[in-house]
This record gives structure tokens, C-alpha cells and sequence, in this order.
């Protein structure tokens, strides 16, 4: 994969803070110190972030065996860490394919050099809003049959958008290309203080210098759902998420929560948007 994407380590990068929170080292001074920053307005992020992590973990393993997913699709993915979807999902059928998207050039490096070694999976550079460049991507076709249920996963990632370039249309655009007995992941950061979604959302902003989008209420997430059945136990802090421990529930976050769940695509929803073949 060829990419001319420059690191500017003058503007902190969301995923690069993110893998600072989770203790990683694929992180710069810019993204330390605006981590740093986010703690003082929200001193249990770095708990927020291992959850997420955890809830990621769990997800995945249950699309994996309970529900026979053998093709993953993870959009905004981040900095590859342990356990990452392909490591989890190929643990269960090792001829598992998945595609990672996303944009950062330090994420594309570093995913590149992984996945030279897995054949069965890869990171297509994009914006995970240019859906037809993803879905029509040589890569992407070589790996995902859209004609078989598909695992997505938007994890963390949709409060990278603001309102104004669409999460909500981008959820529609990706499920409507889906077959049914699909599943999708979809959580993001939320707080029922509005002070705290104001402080936080204009420090990302001023931060990342507009590479952001906005912590949202819950009730916003929910309607990313519309249309699909979710699963068991339903729309929740993913700490309680069919947790493996009460270990893990006891290290929350309090400020704020990262919010959501998993869904099936019905059959009802059958789009009438054409899905590219992959042969």
C-alpha cells in the first residue's frame, strides 16, 4: 500500500491519544500532552478507554462464535495494539478476512506492517466517510463478499464526526450495502452533562485542530440503530456490555461513557442500493 500521507506532529491525533490512554507507544509528545489535557475535564478517560477495549475484545469474539462472522469490516480502526479484530476473530477460524480503514498515516504504517504478515487481512487508507471509495476499494473486494453476512464495526470512532458530515448517514450508507444476518458495532463517547459534551467537544476541536466531532447524549446514538434488531442486553455503557468479569465493571468511568451495542440487519431491510459483487 502506497500512502503520502505526512504525520504533522504539531496537531494531536485522536487514535494516537487514544493508544496513549490504553498505555501504547505509538503515540508523540502533542498527543501525551493533549491527553493529558482531556484527563483534568475527565480524570477516568484512561478507564473509559480500556473498557472500550475490552468491549471491543468481547464483540467481536461473540460475532466470531455465536453467530458463525467470518468477515469484519472495522472503520476508524486506530493504532493496532494486542488484540486486535483480526487476532481475535482468526482465534476462532484462523481463514477469517478482515479489512481495517482509516486515515492516519501513523495507523497506516504501523497496521502495514502487521498485515504484510496476514494475507487475510488489511488497511485500505481512507476517510471512513468515502463509502463507495472503501466498499469499491481492489483490496475490499478481495476480501469481503458482500453476498455473506459481514461483521462492521464503528467503535469509538462516530464521535470523530460532527453532525454536520453525517455519522448518522454514514451508518445508513454502510448497513444499506449489507446482506441480512449481518451485524453491526456502533458505539461513542456520550455524558449526560451538557457542560462536560460543550468542554470537551471544543477542546478536541481546538486540539486536533477540527478533526473531531462531538460528544452526543445517548439518545442521539440510539437512533444510529433505527432499523436494525439489537442483541442482548441491549443499549448500554459497553462496561456492561456481557462483561467476562466484575473486575472489569468495577474500573468505570464516571465523567463520561462510551455507549452503545451490537445489532443484526434484518431481513426486513433490504436497500435498493445495488451491492458491488466481489467476483
Amino acid at each position: 500500500m502506497a500512502d503520502n500521507r505526512r504525520v504533522d506532529l504539531s496537531v494531536p491525533s485522536a487514535a494516537r491519544m487514544y493508544d496513549w490512554l490504553l498505555g501504547g507507544h505509538y503515540n508523540y509528545e502533542v498527543d501525551q500532552k493533549a491527553s493529558e489535557q482531556l484527563l483534568k475535564v475527565a480524570p477516568t478517560t484512561k478507564e473509559l478507554a480500556r473498557n472500550n477495549r475490552w468491549f471491543l475484545e468481547r464483540v467481536v469474539r461473540v460475532m466470531a462464535e455465536e453467530h458463525g462472522i467470518r468477515q469484519f469490516v472495522d472503520f476508524g480502526s486506530g493504532l493496532p495494539t494486542q488484540n486486535n479484530v483480526h487476532q481475535i476473530a482468526q482465534a476462532v477460524d484462523p481463514r477469517t478476512h478482515v479489512v481495517y480503514v482509516d486515515d492516519d498515516p501513523v495507523v497506516l504504517a504501523h497496521g502495514q506492517a502487521i498485515f504484510d504478515e496476514n494475507d487475510q487481512s488489511v488497511v485500505i487508507a481512507s476517510d471512513m466517510l468515502e463509502t463507495d471509495h472503501i466498499l469499491g476499494h481492489a483490496d475490499f473486494k478481495r476480501l469481503i463478499d458482500l453476498d455473506q453476512p459481514v461483521g462492521v464495526l464503528f467503535n469509538s470512532v462516530l464521535h470523530c464526526i460532527p453532525d454536520s458530515a453525517g455519522p448518522a448517514e454514514l451508518v445508513t450508507r454502510v448497513v444499506d450495502r449489507l446482506r441480512p444476518g449481518s451485524f453491526v458495532v456502533i458505539c461513542q463517547l456520550v455524558s449526560d452533562d451538557a457542560e462536560l459534551r460543550r468542554q470537551v467537544t471544543e477542546m478536541m476541536l481546538e486540539q486536533t485542530h477540527g478533526r473531531w466531532g462531538q460528544v452526543r447524549e445517548r439518545a442521539e446514538v440510539d437512533r444510529y440503530f433505527d432499523g436494525l434488531v439489537v442483541q442482548r442486553p441491549g443499549l448500554v455503557d459497553v462496561t456492561d456490555w456481557r462483561p467476562d468479569s466484575e473486575l472489569q465493571q468495577r474500573q468505570r468511568s464516571i465523567e463520561w461513557t462510551e455507549y452503545g451495542g451490537l445489532a443484526e440487519v434484518p431481513a426486513s431491510r433490504r436497500s435498493a442500493v445495488p451491492r458491488p459483487r466481489t467476483a
